[in-house]
């Protein structure tokens, strides 16, 4: 054998070894992103005031998660540069060497289409329109116009993973109210303290890759406050919440004790200062982010029981 067919044989198993398999590709999607998306998007389908097939419901549910992992696969495309230099990020498929870029976006083209077209045939055009929509908004005007532009980036570009439970509840009715606009907003507000308190303990990441966060642009002592204040604001919708036509005596309960527990976190963070939070490695900015986590499930858990619970005379106020 020549020194060049051993040097081909070398690539070619090189090649094998590195060759993309499909937990590669499925994380390209962001499955924990695209869980959110698809509790978030049952709980809007569920809590709609007209009954839905089953076989329908599961329909929507699927073409709505995997708009939501095609919005995941392209943002993935578009951030590789910055996603290599985030010690948060650079184990994706793509800097980490798994998966080309162009397969990427290539991946989050077809099941663009593909979710839109079905989700459109499964229940309603208005319902499709809507997820072509909102993966445009994440893709476009977040990835690739709002993030790498003004620290707003998380305040407008949260609008993305705030539709979810829209889309759902249209997927049902056809139709708007003001019910899902409140699923909507309590998404939407909720997004801003949850990732601007990422931000405090992963530190440097964000300066390094040039991403325009508040941290970066008008420091750490902004976005405590920043945190207290829209955690306020969030509290006030979530609580107001619960006299609408998606609440109940569940959901008052669940969130005044969600709420007064988050508030009692951002006041704690506004309060700290930055030799406070290293000297604990930022335990409470990090025990403040593992609540945000919860938060946004149990609100929406205690939306999806009044709505279950309503046919047995037991959810909402009636």
């Amino acid at each position: 054998m020549t020194d060049a067919s051993i040097n081909a044989s070398t690539l070619a198993a090189q090649s094998r070894a590195y060759e993309a398999g499909f937990g590669d590709y499925f994380a390209l999607l962001k499955p924990r992103v695209m869980s959110l998306v698809v509790f978030t998007a049952l709980v809007g389908l569920l809590a709609a005031p007209v009954p839905v097939h089953p076989f329908v419901g599961f329909c929507a549910i699927l073409f709505i998660a995997i708009g939501g992992g095609a919005s995941g696969a392209l943002n993935m495309w578009w951030d590789a540069d910055i996603d290599k230099v985030m010690k948060r990020t650079k184990g994706r498929p793509i800097p980490s060497g798994k998966v080309e870029p162009g397969e990427a976006m290539a991946l989050g083209l077809a099941l663009s289409g593909l979710s839109v077209i079905m989700l459109g045939l499964a229940t309603n055009w208005f319902a499709g329109a809507f997820l072509a929509f909102t993966i445009f908004f994440y893709v476009v005007i977040y990835t690739m116009w709002l993030k790498r532009l003004t620290p707003q980036n998380i305040v407008i570009g949260g609008a993305a993973g705030a539709f979810p439970p829209v889309i759902g509840w249209v997927a049902a009715t056809g139709s708007m109210t003001l019910e899902p606009w409140l699923m909507f907003a309590l998404t939407f507000m909720w997004t801003p303290p949850h990732f601007w308190a990422l931000a405090l303990f992963m530190r440097s990441d964000y300066d390094d890759a040039g991403v325009p966060m508040l941290t970066v642009t008008h420091g750490r002592r902004a976005t405590r406050t920043h945190i207290l204040v829209y955690t306020a604001l969030l509290a006030v919708l979530a609580v107001g919440t619960a006299f609408s036509g998606i609440g109940g005596p569940i959901y008052l309960t669940v969130a005044v004790i969600l709420n007064a527990l988050f508030l009692r976190g951002a006041w704690a963070i506004a309060r700290r200062t930055e030799d406070d939070a290293e000297a604990d490695n930022f335990q409470v900015e990090r025990s403040f982010f593992k609540l945000s986590l919860l938060y946004l499930f149990l609100h929406f858990g205690a939306i999806l029981a009044e709505a279950l619970l309503k046919p047995y005379g037991f959810g909402g106020w009636s």
